[in-house]
């Protein structure tokens, strides 16, 4: 398949954990999306603080950055700033807000960082990642949304993010070792290739478990030595990753 240069995205299905009240009306000039924007990371710092698993500043201003309502599909516009999963058409969905920043934060991406994204969607995840690493390398499989979620990110000025269109349970070995690598869509068990292509002192952070069910988020880091440790973090529910595997 093609590649699609200097552009990026996020595929996604969403986790588990509860939905927010905010609402929005994007696209009908009545209300302040900044404002809704601000409510929205407000809620995830909300469940942040009653869980184990603290999000820090640096990823909440990320989120803050990045406008969710560009990254739905017009009809669900008025829920873009909800704490929960949305269609995106094609079987999937952008992720809960919640689960992004989540997942950003257990990633622990630096600013030097060279990061690969396994499941591209609408373009989300990519988004926010590009505002936290050196460079983002995201791969999704539906070359539709691909295409879509490139032209999206172009035009909102993304620059340091790549996408390709192909199988992500291979990786991306050229431009490997990553970093952190974050998969939005869970396998059953954890590619080989993945935890090849993580670098020492690197981490994967991946959905775990059968599809059209529950899973694990789960923590993978390769210490200096090239030794791999695993932590599950919490339940969720994400697409299942596809491919020839």
């Amino acid at each position: 398949m093609n590649d699609i240069r200097r552009l990026s995205a996020g595929l996604s299905l969403a986790a588990i954990v509860a939905a927010g009240a905010v609402s929005v009306c994007a696209g009908s000039g009545d209300v302040d999306v900044e404002t809704l924007r601000h409510a929205m990371v407000d809620t995830i710092e909300r469940h942040s603080k009653q869980s184990s698993e603290q999000i820090s500043n640096r990823v909440l201003e990320a989120v803050s950055r990045v406008a969710r309502n560009e990254f739905v599909p017009a009809e669900f516009a008025d829920a873009a700033y909800q704490d929960r999963p949305l269609p995106i058409g094609h079987g999937q969905t952008i992720s809960q807000p919640y689960i992004v920043a989540l997942m950003t934060e257990l990633a622990k991406v630096d600013p030097a960082d060279v990061v690969l994204e396994v499941g591209t969607g609408s373009g989300y995840q990519a988004a926010i990642l590009s505002r936290l690493a050196r460079r983002v390398y995201t791969i999704e499989i539906v070359e539709a949304l691909a295409r879509e979620a490139a032209g999206r990110l172009e035009r909102l000025g993304f620059s340091n993010v790549e996408v390709k269109v192909g199988d992500g349970y291979k990786g991306w070995p050229a431009h490997a070792p990553f970093d952190a690598i974050v998969v939005t869509a869970a396998p059953e068990q954890i590619p080989a290739p993945l935890i090849e292509q993580l670098a020492p002192g690197g981490r994967l952070v991946i959905p775990v478990g059968p599809r059209d069910a529950v899973q694990r988020l789960t923590v993978v880091e390769k210490n200096a030595e090239g030794l791999i440790t695993k932590r599950e973090v919490t339940p969720v529910r994400f697409v299942p990753l596809t491919g020839e595997h």
